[in-house]
Protein backbone atom coordinates (compact mmCIF):
# COMPACT_ATOMS: atom_id res chain seq x y z
CA UNK A 1 0.00 0.00 0.00
CA UNK A 2 2.59 2.53 1.28
CA UNK A 3 4.37 1.81 -2.77
CA UNK A 4 1.71 2.91 -4.59
CA UNK A 5 0.90 5.88 -2.12
CA UNK A 6 4.37 6.77 -2.94
CA UNK A 7 3.95 6.52 -6.72
CA UNK A 8 1.13 8.47 -6.51
CA UNK A 9 2.71 11.11 -4.64
CA UNK A 10 5.46 11.13 -6.83
CA UNK A 11 3.17 11.49 -9.92
CA UNK A 12 1.47 14.32 -8.16
CA UNK A 13 4.64 16.23 -7.63
CA UNK A 14 5.66 15.80 -11.32
CA UNK A 15 2.85 17.37 -12.47
CA UNK A 16 2.92 20.24 -10.19
CA UNK A 17 6.49 20.88 -11.28
CA UNK A 18 6.04 20.65 -14.84
CA UNK A 19 3.04 23.09 -14.31
CA UNK A 20 5.81 25.23 -12.77
CA UNK A 21 7.98 24.66 -15.52
CA UNK A 22 5.10 26.00 -17.79
CA UNK A 23 4.55 28.77 -15.76
CA UNK A 24 8.16 30.25 -15.51
CA UNK A 25 8.45 30.16 -19.51
CA UNK A 26 5.18 32.09 -20.03
CA UNK A 27 6.35 34.56 -17.89
CA UNK A 28 9.42 34.85 -19.49
CA UNK A 29 7.45 35.08 -22.88
CA UNK A 30 5.69 37.52 -21.08
CA UNK A 31 8.96 39.69 -20.29
CA UNK A 32 9.55 39.71 -23.43
CA UNK A 33 6.35 40.47 -25.24
CA UNK A 34 6.21 43.61 -22.56
CA UNK A 35 9.90 44.98 -24.00
CA UNK A 36 9.08 44.32 -27.72
CA UNK A 37 5.55 45.87 -27.30
CA UNK A 38 7.30 49.19 -24.82
CA UNK A 39 10.18 49.39 -27.70
CA UNK A 40 7.61 49.44 -30.79
CA UNK A 41 5.19 52.32 -28.85
CA UNK A 42 8.01 54.45 -27.64
CA UNK A 43 9.03 54.12 -31.26
CA UNK A 44 6.04 56.12 -32.37
CA UNK A 45 3.82 52.75 -33.20
CA UNK A 46 0.99 53.18 -31.08
CA UNK A 47 -0.90 50.51 -32.75
CA UNK A 48 0.80 47.93 -31.18
CA UNK A 49 -0.08 48.71 -27.48
CA UNK A 50 -3.83 47.31 -27.26
CA UNK A 51 -2.68 43.90 -29.00
CA UNK A 52 0.42 43.83 -26.83
CA UNK A 53 -1.66 44.63 -23.68
CA UNK A 54 -4.16 41.95 -24.61
CA UNK A 55 -1.69 39.23 -25.20
CA UNK A 56 -0.04 40.34 -22.09
CA UNK A 57 -3.43 39.74 -20.56
CA UNK A 58 -3.98 36.29 -21.80
CA UNK A 59 -0.86 35.15 -21.15
CA UNK A 60 -1.18 35.98 -17.25
CA UNK A 61 -4.66 34.47 -17.33
CA UNK A 62 -2.73 31.19 -18.33
CA UNK A 63 -0.48 31.75 -16.04
CA UNK A 64 -2.71 32.01 -12.63
CA UNK A 65 -4.50 28.76 -13.99
CA UNK A 66 -2.20 27.27 -13.66
CA UNK A 67 -0.78 28.13 -10.74
CA UNK A 68 -4.14 27.49 -9.22
CA UNK A 69 -3.82 24.25 -10.78
CA UNK A 70 -0.38 23.55 -9.25
CA UNK A 71 -1.88 24.31 -6.08
CA UNK A 72 -5.23 22.45 -6.07
CA UNK A 73 -2.78 19.45 -6.98
CA UNK A 74 -0.42 19.50 -4.58
CA UNK A 75 -2.84 20.18 -1.65
CA UNK A 76 -5.03 17.00 -2.94
CA UNK A 77 -1.76 15.01 -1.79
CA UNK A 78 -2.41 15.75 1.74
Amino acid sequence: MSVVISEVRRRRQTVVNAAIVFVVILLIVQMWLLTATLESYLAGHRGVAVPGALVSGGLFLICFLLYRFAVRTEKAGD
